[in-house]
């Protein structure tokens, strides 16, 4: 009895049977689920834990049924079955619910849709053409023989450019990563959206593709490259701005489109509210000392430090400013380009132009403690100083300058202001729907207790009474985006809470200006109808890169 036992549970085709279903499991949560949720962002690796934990369930389910009779293989059978269907019954349920995966990705359970779609997009990729003029480092870049591998290649890449401009998209961002699936992901108003998806040589070579066309070196997957290309597509030319850079696990290429246009914005149009543009435009009209411009990464300080600079009159003041790669040239303001792999370090640069006693020198990065000390001791009374820093409110920006100039006194004695913004996004005007906002919403955020009407995106407008994909924001619901600002003016007694880093005497000397701080200022955004709660709580999520005390280089793209 005990040796027909285990020779039942040795049967070869009962550990095939079994097996079965692990093996499509395990397909199509590694080459399905896995890919979508990284796509996505939708939290790889807590998917990732709970398909090892249905998993190992399942198999539990199946081999320890104490039940010794063939009964017992049926029902672990079924068990197991019904545990690994109900993790890919849970994950496409969820996941089709999550706002970050647009409709046409969504999951299906009909297989024969999934390989119709399958067989269209490779038809696609099969008909496409080269459609666009590339005018690169070494001139126009020729289109290659039609039946060649490298015509597909570069009908990927133009197909890449091609969705991104219809999509309204600021940046592309191309990863090749080794050994799994690689896509090409867009940049819309400040949000991620997938785009190309690919395999990693495809990726690949298409990175190559637009590399070589800007004259940069292939065979270089380490180092930070950067260079530039002129699209033209309908007669219409784009400046798209290439950089390459190799990081952990593969390389990627990031492509920002205009990136001249991204950044040239007047004060009137950066966002500030009334009194807040007043404010700015006084400290232009001071002479000397340090005001601050803090937001985060991508946050559009690039763009507030060129308005700023531009406020002050470049044919009677000497105005220069400190860059690595600049993204614009500005009328009469001298640009001193930083080149990273010189042997002067940046806090040098710095230097040697303060010394030149400029009327204006702006700053776009504080790399090191060093760039900070040699700013806070240069004649600061002749001087005005405007410094582009990584920090996600005025007061923080305030304590990590101090922090960085090392001597409190001393960061405080040149201080005159600080500027602190955030990025929001701007709701299409075609689309955005209006309603009535509850009560207990409008005492949560202490808003007019008259308030009527707020605004929510829509996405959709009627067509002879039939929704349809509003042509403006493509279905989005926003279109660009806009700032969201808190400026304060630092006097004598913010200055000496600053001397003895009394953080909470600063904060009270900030509220006495009674202007609006950055969250207050997106409230008065989203009363007006340009933006959502939705963009203004978002502003209170915990920021994707945290200030720390130590500086970080403010972004010479982050306009």
């Amino acid at each position: 009895m005990l040796a027909q036992s285990a020779f039942v549970l040795v049967s070869w085709w009962k550990v095939i049977i079994l097996l079965a279903p692990f093996v499509a499991w395990g397909w199509l949560v590694s080459t399905v689920f896995d890919k979508h949720a990284d796509r996505f962002h939708l939290g790889q690796e807590k998917w990732g834990t709970l398909h090892m934990a249905f998993g190992l369930i399942a198999a539990v389910a199946a081999f320890a049924i104490p039940i010794p009779t063939a009964w017992g293989f049926l029902v672990g059978f079924v068990a197991a079955v019904v545990i690994l269907l109900a993790d890919v019954l849970i994950f496409t349920a969820v996941t089709n619910k999550d706002e970050r995966v647009p409709e046409e990705h969504k999951l299906s359970m009909d297989f024969s849709a999934l390989s119709e779609s399958s067989a269209k997009r490779r038809a696609a990729k099969h008909a496409a053409t080269v459609s666009l003029v590339i005018q690169g480092a070494k001139g126009t870049v020729p289109p290659p023989e039609q039946d060649s591998p490298e015509y597909r290649v570069r009908a990927e890449a133009e197909s890449v450019f091609i969705k991104a401009k219809e999509n309204r998209a600021a940046r592309v961002l191309i990863t090749a990563r080794q050994g799994e699936g690689s896509a090409a992901e867009m940049v819309i108003d400040g949000v991620r959206h997938p785009g190309e998806a690919f395999t990693a040589p495809q990726a690949k070579a298409v990175i190559d593709f637009w590399k070589s066309a800007a004259g940069l070196d292939v065979a270089d997957v380490r180092r930070r490259l950067v260079g530039e290309v002129t699209v033209v597509k309908d007669e219409i030319k784009t400046k798209v701005r290439l950089v390459s850079i190799g990081q952990q696990g593969g390389l990627r290429l990031t492509m920002q489109m205009d990136p001249a246009d991204s950044v040239n914005r007047k004060p009137e149009f950066l966002g500030l509210l009334d009194d807040q543009l007043a404010t700015i435009r006084e400290m232009a009209e001071s002479e000397g000392g340090v005001v601050l411009l803090a937001g985060m990464p991508q946050g559009g300080r690039t763009t507030t430090l060129y308005a700023v600079s531009q406020l002050h009159d470049a044919y009677t003041q000497n105005v220069q400013t400190v860059e690595t790669e600049p993204m614009l040239q500005l009328e009469g303001i001298r640009q001193i380009d930083f080149d990273p792999t010189g042997n002067e370090p940046y806090s040098k640069v710095v230097r040697s132009n303060l010394r030149r006693d400029p009327d204006v020198l702006s700053v776009a990065e504080l790399p090191d403690a060093e760039t900070a000390k040699e700013i806070a001791n240069a004649d600061l009374e002749r001087t005005r100083a405007y410094v582009s820093i990584t920090a996600d409110s005025a007061l923080n920006a305030v304590r990590l300058w101090t922090k960085a100039v090392g001597d409190p006194a001393l960061a405080a004695k040149g201080m005159r202001g600080v500027v602190a913004q955030r990025l929001v996004r701007h709701l299409c005007g075609n689309c955005r729907v209006p309603y009535q906002p509850p009560p207990e919403l409008i005492k949560k955020l202490q808003l007019p207790s008259k308030l009527q009407q707020l605004f929510k995106k829509g996405g959709q407008v009627l067509v002879k009474n039939k929704p349809e994909v509003c042509p403006v924001c493509n279905g989005l619901g926003y279109e660009g985006q806009i700032g969201v600002f808190e400026v304060y003016t630092l006097g004598p007694e913010a200055r000496a809470a600053i001397a003895k880093q009394d953080w909470n005497g600063l904060k009270t000397e900030m509220r006495k200006a009674k202007t609006p701080g950055i969250q207050q200022a997106a409230l008065l955004k989203a009363i007006e109808g340009l933006t959502t709660i939705e963009e203004v709580s978002r502003l209170s999520a915990k920021p994707a890169s945290k200030s720390t005390g130590k500086p970080k280089a403010a972004s010479a793209a982050g306009g």
